[in-house]
């Protein structure tokens, strides 16, 4: 075998090898993240039920998952006490203490953005996802449409049909800047809001694949 074929061969066991990574690596790393996560749920919500309802009791074998559905009903009613009056009046007396705490403030707001973001839909507030030159010509970053057309003072005193973008931050797109562009500096994307806003958490890493309209066009 001469040296370039040897060359090739190993490029080509390199390539399926790191490839196999890629591939694998996620799924594994998901899948033990998510099996740890449900253990450790599961003991941390078992201490809460009090020995004489442990089930184990009253059944010869263990029965998996009962802390994590003890979290799920509990979650439920917490969710269905807030939205009362009464709850609502705790929750804000909660958030006000909070708030006066240096750093707990900092790192509740975030997860509570984040969390809002994905579990409340807020996404669906924007429309599209686009392509916009900033923070200056020449390079590019993913906005989200917010309104199709800007209207009001901004564009009467512009004088241009403008369109109202957020431009997220990486990796955190639950903080960003609204910008009114010009249509014509906007170039409109085929992937989804849902997509778009993957690939801002991801740095990038996550690329949305390509639709065949969009190569089409092309």
């Amino acid at each position: 075998m001469t040296d370039k074929n040897t060359n090739k061969f190993s490029s080509k066991i390199k390539n399926y090898f790191f490839t196999g990574v890629v591939v694998a690596a996620p799924v594994a790393i998901t899948v033990y993240m998510s099996y740890h996560l449900v253990i450790w749920i599961n003991k941390m919500t078992s201490r809460l039920i009090p020995q004489q309802w442990k089930i184990g009791d009253f059944v010869p074998y263990a029965v998996p998952g009962l802390g994590l559905v003890l979290l799920l009903v509990a979650l439920f009613f917490i969710g269905m006490l807030t939205t009362g009056y009464v709850g609502k009046f705790f929750v804000r007396l909660w958030e006000k203490i909070i708030r006066k705490m240096p750093v707990v403030s900092s790192i509740y707001s975030l997860l509570k953005q984040i969390f809002e973001t994905f579990l409340s839909q807020k996404s669906n507030s924007f429309t599209e996802t686009v392509l916009v030159e900033y923070p200056r010509k020449g390079l590019w970053t993913i906005a989200f449409v917010s309104k199709e057309r800007t209207g009001g003072e901004v564009e009467a005193k512009t004088k241009k049909k403008t369109i109202s973008i957020f431009v997220p931050t990486t990796p955190n797109p639950t903080s960003g800047f609204l910008i009114f562009v010009p249509e014509k500096d906007v170039i409109k994307l085929d992937m989804s809001v849902e997509e778009g806003i993957k690939y801002v958490i991801s740095c990038g890493i996550v690329t949305p694949e390509l639709n065949n309209s969009a190569t089409e066009r092309d």
